[in-house]
């Protein structure tokens, strides 16, 4: 399925790449490149470009394009679910998910990359069987692998695969059964607003149903700024806690399969996607 992942940073430039069979040229992410160039928004790249003899299937996340290539037709959102997939996995891994720390850890990146995939299909994504598999690094490690010789690849097969949930290792115990269920409501949209400008953020705080919250403000441009043929767009990110804008309430919540009786809560969230105003 994958044949190739290509990570390219917000300059262009390539700073890594995997091949699970042969060697793909870097050559085929020219397509990649030009699709780019003609955007008006780093996130407005298509995520599916086909080439002449290849597709490729890309996401923009934390600056950085993870650029798979696929040499025959695939469902594209099981490709773009495993790419995201790699990026929380780096995350997890090594608490941020940047072009230094990748390459900092360039080892345990295509040891993670070689156990999530095989022969181009998923194998483990999951994080507590990849932890068993690759021990996640830290500087006593580092050290000592650097001395011995060693690596980070564990010597025993995970337990996680032997169980029914594949997330959660065999025979955990806690002193408190608690389960807990995030609802996550997003609102999507655009502003439009000078790419030039900065980012505001906007911290709504307690909302009144009553009550809607409201934002005022004014803008100035940079001294001798052209003045913008339309009107500039604003980008605002928030997250409402424990609100519900859709008033989404859960009634009931039942989970089968364990003996033990849980305590079982629900917690909800509100956070802003992309908003678009024309006037």
């Amino acid at each position: 399925m994958i044949h190739s992942l290509f990570l390219v940073n917000a300059s262009g430039d390539i700073f890594l790449e995997k091949h699970w069979k042969s060697v793909v040229s870097r050559s085929v992410c020219d397509y990649f490149f030009e699709a780019l160039e003609r955007a008006t928004e780093p996130e407005n790249v298509p995520p599916v470009i086909p080439t002449p003899h290849h597709y490729l299937i890309s996401v923009l996340r934390h600056r950085i394009y993870f650029v798979a290539v696929i040499q025959s037709e695939v469902p594209p959102l099981f490709v773009i679910e495993f790419l995201h997939r790699v990026v929380d996995t780096f995350q997890d891994y090594f608490g941020v998910c940047t072009e230094a720390a990748i390459k900092d850890n360039v080892v345990v990146v295509y040891e993670l990359l070689e156990e999530m995939l095989d022969n181009g299909f998923p194998l483990a994504t999951e994080s507590n069987i990849l932890k068993e598999l690759i021990k996640p690094p830290t500087i006593l490690r580092t050290m000592v692998n650097t001395i011995t010789g060693s690596t980070n690849v564990g010597e025993q097969l995970p337990t996680g695969q032997l169980s029914v949930v594949p997330w959660r290792r065999t025979g955990v115990k806690y002193t408190n059964n608690e389960a807990y269920f995030d609802v996550v409501e997003e609102i999507d949209g655009t502003y439009t607003f000078d790419p030039v400008t900065k980012m505001l953020s906007w911290d709504v705080g307690k909302i009144n149903p009553q009550k809607l919250p409201s934002l005022k403000g004014t803008m100035s441009l940079q001294a001798g700024a052209s003045k913008p043929d339309e009107n500039p767009t604003i980008n605002i990110q928030f997250k409402i806690q424990q609100m519900a804008i859709s008033g989404l309430k859960v009634n009931r919540l039942d989970m089968y399969g364990e003996k033990y009786k849980p305590f079982k809560g629900i917690k909800y969230m509100t956070k802003a996607g992309k908003f678009q105003v024309r006037t």
